[in-house]
């Protein structure tokens, strides 16, 4: 606000800086309200899992954590965790049907997932000096990103990760720009919540580690800090074995632990080869899914890193004339380095491990993509990306555009020599609906992976950034256009992959319209088909469904069975005693009870 003088000359209105100091904590609020409704409405289409088995194992560990029965997991021993259980197990409180605790479970996804856009403004304007309404409007970018927001309608632990990734690199930037142990226990009170939720935890509490003894040998931390930085990682490592031993077996793991199998699959030339290719190809969906900002951040973090830092420095340019000086512990630059190596190496190390761990799992075809693991990472990048664009110079800006542009030629380039190698030997790397939906969507590619319509879509959006965020009018309305971008994405999404997945995996009838009722001892039969073999069983809400073979166990009230009228492996419930209560045919299931 302004006020004019007798003379004419404006004045800066002192009343002014306070409103806007309030107006944007009140954005902040109205965002993440916005963005929990928006998250709400898009999961209204579904009532039951549609990833499986990641969140069978996720809700039944969370029915057991609550009191209720348990089941099976597809967790193995080494790599189990109980951190996401344990955050949604509240909506399995009470007696309530299935559906509504799973409303309940996506709820708190939304209110966690939505928390991007708050935490996305902070970290922002603490590693670029950008406008607020620059950084408010990055942040609703970065909130929206399909990548942030498509679990948040699943029981799937991506749903948190995104936020956690952001809050901790925030932590982690305090901590070097304000050392004490306060700050270093923060710092590692977030990295042993990332041990307690997923393996990709491991990765973290690594580069935790690093960071820590860097950080003691470089004398920017001293003991007291190095304890404080250490013992919540341990605090929490230990709760999450604690809460496995209480657990006990009333969840009972079906997956196989990592073993010869990763070690054979990257002990040789074109292991290594083949892992080589896919964290390649993780990172290069980055830069796409990303506009190609994450290519520009990379870029300028680079440069960040090699050079020798300058107290008038900034993430996008600095003044040459400067002498190069140490940055001190209270120098924002020198936090912003720090924090941007980390989340390098991070990104590096998750895109390599998923890549060593998925390698070794037997059984299946290998994935021509699964960027579920470095999704997390999106937003941070995103919101560099246009950072090192807004406080480059002119020169600055089209150097990192062409690195970006670089990227996803030869990473496009890479990934077609990939998937055509591959078919020339006879096999085909599985390419699923949940490897990248985003990807999916932006390329068209619902059935086929098309790695050079990617690049062309990061290319297009990469050049018509650098080209309009040069100036500052223009600036607003061009992040405005992506965040629609990333809405109609995810309507696309929703659309054309998660609709008809419902369709195809929710059973009907509800099994309570069908009379099977608390009390029942319920058994599953292995003839039907395994999605819909976890949906019915979700629906007994009061026991643990177990799964038979043929001959229906001894103390089973009701079973699900396959329904196949005029095929040989339909079930005949008339030789064990049993009447049919119904079913559905066309999904060739059918629930039986002893007579």
């Amino acid at each position: 606000m302004v006020a004019v003088t007798e003379v004419g000359h404006r004045v800066a209105d002192p009343a002014g800086r306070p409103a806007r100091r309030r107006l944007v904590p009140a954005l902040l609020v109205v965002g993440w309200l916005l963005g929990v409704g928006w998250r709400m409405w898009l999961s209204r289409h579904v009532p039951l899992p549609i990833a499986h088995t990641d969140e069978d194992s996720y809700l039944h560990t969370a029915r057991a954590l609550a009191g209720g029965p348990g089941g099976f997991s597809s967790e193995n021993g080494p790599l189990r965790r109980v951190g996401y259980p344990l955050l949604i197990s509240p909506a399995f409180l009470g007696e309530r049907d299935f559906a509504d605790s799973y409303r309940l479970v996506q709820l708190i996804n939304a209110a966690v997932n939505a928390t991007v856009l708050p935490l996305s403004y902070l970290l922002l304007r603490r590693l670029v000096p950008v406008r607020q309404a620059v950084a408010l409007a990055a942040a609703a970018v970065a909130a929206t990103l399909p990548a942030t927001v498509f679990y948040a309608g699943v029981a799937m632990i991506d749903a948190v990760l995104a936020p956690l990734v952001l809050a901790w690199l925030l932590a982690v930037h305090h901590w070097v720009r304000r050392p004490g142990p306060l700050a270093a226990a923060g710092a590692g009170a977030l990295v042993g919540t990332f041990h307690l939720l997923h393996s990709r935890g491991l990765v973290i509490v690594g580069v935790h580690a690093g960071l820590v003894l860097l950080l003691f040998l470089r004398r920017r931390t001293g003991p007291a800090q190095v304890l404080a930085a250490v013992l919540p990682v341990l605090a929490l490592a230990l709760l999450n074995e604690a809460v496995i031993r209480l657990l006990g077996d009333r969840v009972y793991l079906l997956g196989d632990p990592p073993g010869d199998g990763t070690v054979r699959a990257v002990a040789s030339g074109p292991g290594l080869l083949r892992v080589g290719a896919a964290v390649a190809t993780q990172l290069w969906y980055l830069v796409v899914i990303t506009f190609g900002l994450a290519g520009v951040a990379w870029a300028g973090a680079v440069h960040l890193l090699l050079r020798r830092p300058t107290p008038a420095a900034t993430p996008g340019h600095a003044p040459a004339a400067s002498p190069p000086t140490a940055a001190g512990p209270g120098d924002g630059v020198g936090a912003t380095r720090w924090t941007v190596g980390v989340a390098l190496v991070t990104s590096v190390g998750v895109a390599a491990g998923a890549s060593v761990i998925l390698a070794g799992i037997t059984g299946k075809p290998l994935d021509a993509i699964y960027g579920r693991y470095v999704q997390m990472l999106a937003p941070f990048w995103l919101l560099l990306g246009v950072g090192m664009l807004v406080t480059a110079t002119p020169r600055q800006r089209w150097r990192r555009a062409a690195v970006a542009v670089g990227l996803l030629l030869a990473g496009a380039t890479l990934i077609a020599a990939r998937l055509a190698w591959v078919a020339s030997r006879g096999h085909e790397l599985r390419y699923g609906g949940f490897g990248a939906p985003d990807l999916m969507a932006l390329t068209g590619g619902w059935r086929e992976f098309r790695p050079f319509t990617g690049a062309a879509v990061g290319i297009a959006g990469c050049l018509l950034l650098v080209a309009a965020l040069r100036l500052p009018r223009w600036r607003l309305p061009v992040l405005a256009v992506l965040v629609a971008v990333n809405l109609g994405t995810m309507q696309v999404i929703t659309a054309r992959l998660v609709r008809p997945v419902v369709a195809a995996t929710a059973p009907t009838p509800r099994v309570a319209d069908l009379g099977v009722r608390p009390g029942d001892r319920v058994w599953a039969s292995l003839g039907v088909q395994w999605v819909l073999r976890f949906n019915l069983s979700h629906q007994v809400t009061w026991a643990d469904v177990r799964w038979f073979g043929d001959d229906p166990p001894a103390d089973a009230d009701v079973v699900f069975v396959r329904w196949a009228p005029g095929e040989p492996d339909d079930w005949d419930g008339t030789r064990y005693g049993f009447v049919r209560l119904g079913g559905n045919p066309e999904q060739h299931w059918a629930a039986w009870r002893r007579s």
